[in-house]
């Protein structure tokens, strides 16, 4: 594929003759019993058989409309299942997926389709007030397809066809395109492999203990490489285990799925771990079937981490890993010491570490904070059609730069200690500051703007924008009706602005974002 990174061939010769690469596909996880649920999504109830049955069908119909190996489809979806029905039929089809969060608005939307020159554009008619077709009429893409009321569309309904021939795609393929957090504008596309993404949900289910009397509640984004496959939906199929859909993390909901569906795994971003611990005092709901609850996404800290077992009953899992691949998990029979306190340690021997100096790029000792660099074979070597950012992104010798700020323990577990990069975790949700940056620049008001981080109990961090402004500055209200008018997801706004005369400088005339920062604490 043209803007694709391969890794170099004696990399993969290894990985392949070590055992971490197989010639198994994405489309090919369903491995539950025929007869037994393998999805749970409102009120529809599928077995392997009916879901596998459905994927077939679904790619025949995309077939039918052009799709083909090698294509790129951009997904915008909610936890349904249909998203599910969709993922399994592009990947069967060797149709790569882009799969884009509900949240993301024209601005997002656009240029993922231009990017990917996507063949096509899979929506849900409408999702938390939001009418996706009127997003759809602003592209130009060749073919929308609708989940629900298809209005000018193609509907989802409509492609199910009778099973037909097709080309299988190649393990080497490009499978499924992950969105980076991005710290330099839009995001970036990841392009994951059938291999290497097949390895990464196997080897992550191994590592957390999946099994085929699982329930898997997915209450992120199923989007999200965290839901998806780490080791998420995909690693649930794989070990034949059953996959339930909630709309969303609110207690008011999830607990519920847990007790009627006796729900035994979640995985959760910090906030909602919170927000389940003091729910949970009040609850009436019966959370005894929950086994294990992952958190990850952003750095958990302690104190909530010691409470979560105690509080709902469960095992914690610390997850910290991103698209890019590299994942880190504590292990099920670490200390609770090292639970409670550590994001992890990597789920491959494979995986290759290394953390430098920010600065110099030279190793620093084990107990030191460094930037975490790593390679390994579900680590990309190479953004999609991105060479520029790839040049700043990658070393030499293809370690990918993380950004992430880390100290390794003797025993190999790493404690997150913040970013290197201008990005902002919200929540779980990373925001670029320079695409921020870049929007709250065009308003009329607005004279130069640089935003920040501030440290937030519930969210780990929220944003804030300092801007310097041409007469009378904007409220907060109207800088996120100016966003919302120029197609920004709302996760991306800003959650406080602070006006200022001028912005502090670096001895080499940069913005100093660290003196603004400190500002805020």
């Amino acid at each position: 594929m043209d803007g694709f990174t391969p890794w170099p061939e004696d990399f993969a010769a290894r990985y392949i003759a070590e055992g971490y690469w197989s010639d198994r596909l994405l489309g090919d996880v369903l491995r539950g019993d025929p007869a037994k649920t393998a999805l749970i999504a409102g009120d529809q109830r599928l077995t392997y058989a009916e879901l596998d049955e459905r994927a077939e069908r679904t790619a025949a119909g995309f077939h039918r409309l052009g799709v083909r190996r090698g294509d790129r489809v951009v997904v915008q979806m909610p936890n349904t299942a249909s998203f599910v029905v969709v993922f399994l039929a592009l990947v069967r089809l060797g149709a790569a997926p882009v799969l884009a969060l509900p949240a993301h608005r024209h601005s997002e939307i656009g240029y993922l389709c231009e990017l990917s020159q996507a063949r096509a554009y899979v929506i849900a008619d409408r999702h938390g007030g939001f009418d996706y077709r009127e997003l759809a009429r602003a592209l130009d893409v060749e073919h929308v397809v609708v989940d629900g009321d298809a209005a000018e569309f193609t509907a989802l309904a409509s492609l199910d066809a009778d099973p037909v021939a097709y080309e299988r795609p190649d393990p080497a393929d490009v499978g499924v395109f992950l969105l980076s957090g991005g710290t330099t504008g839009l995001p970036k596309l990841i392009p994951r492999t059938h291999r290497d993404y097949v390895y990464n949900l196997e080897a992550s289910a191994e590592v957390c203990g999946w099994s085929a009397d699982m329930v898997y509640l997915v209450v992120l984004p199923a989007a999200h490489n965290f839901a998806l496959a780490c080791p998420g939906i995909l690693g649930t199929f794989a070990v034949g285990g059953t996959v339930v859909l909630a709309p969303s993390g609110s207690p008011d909901e999830a607990f519920g799925l847990i007790e009627r569906e006796r729900a035994t795994h979640c995985a959760v971003v910090p906030p909602i771990a919170l927000l389940w611990l003091d729910a949970a005092t009040w609850s009436d709901e019966d959370l005894s079937s929950l086994r294990l609850l992952q958190v990850g996404g952003a750095k958990l800290a302690a104190g909530p981490a010691a409470q979560i077992p105690k509080v709902l009953g469960c095992a914690l899992q610390q997850v910290f890993g991103m698209a890019e691949g590299l994942l880190n998990y504590t292990r099920l029979d670490d200390p609770a010491e090292l639970v409670e306190t550590t994001q992890g340690r990597p789920l491959s021997p494979a995986d290759e570490i290394r953390i430098v100096d920010p600065d110099t790029g030279e190793p620093v000792p084990d107990g030191e904070v460094g930037e975490l660099l790593t390679r390994g074979p579900y680590t990309l070597r190479g953004y999609y059609r991105a060479p520029e950012h790839n040049a700043r992104s990658f070393t030499p010798d293809g370690f990918y730069r993380t950004g992430d700020l880390v100290r390794r323990l003797p025993s190999g577990h790493l404690v997150v200690e913040g970013r290197a990069k201008d990005q902002i975790n919200r929540g779980g949700e990373k925001i670029a500051a320079e695409e921020l940056e870049g929007h709250l620049l065009a308003h009329l008001s607005v004279h130069d703007a640089a935003v920040v981080g501030m440290p937030d109990p519930v969210m780990g961090e929220r944003t804030c924008a300092f801007l310097v402004v041409r007469g009378e500055p904007p409220t907060l209200r109207e800088l996120k009706e100016f966003l919302r008018d120029r197609g920004v997801a709302d996760y991306k706004w800003p959650d406080r602005i602070e006006v200022v005369d001028s912005f502090p400088r670096t001895p080499v005339g940069k913005i100093s974002k660290k003196e603004l920062a400190a500002r805020l604490t």
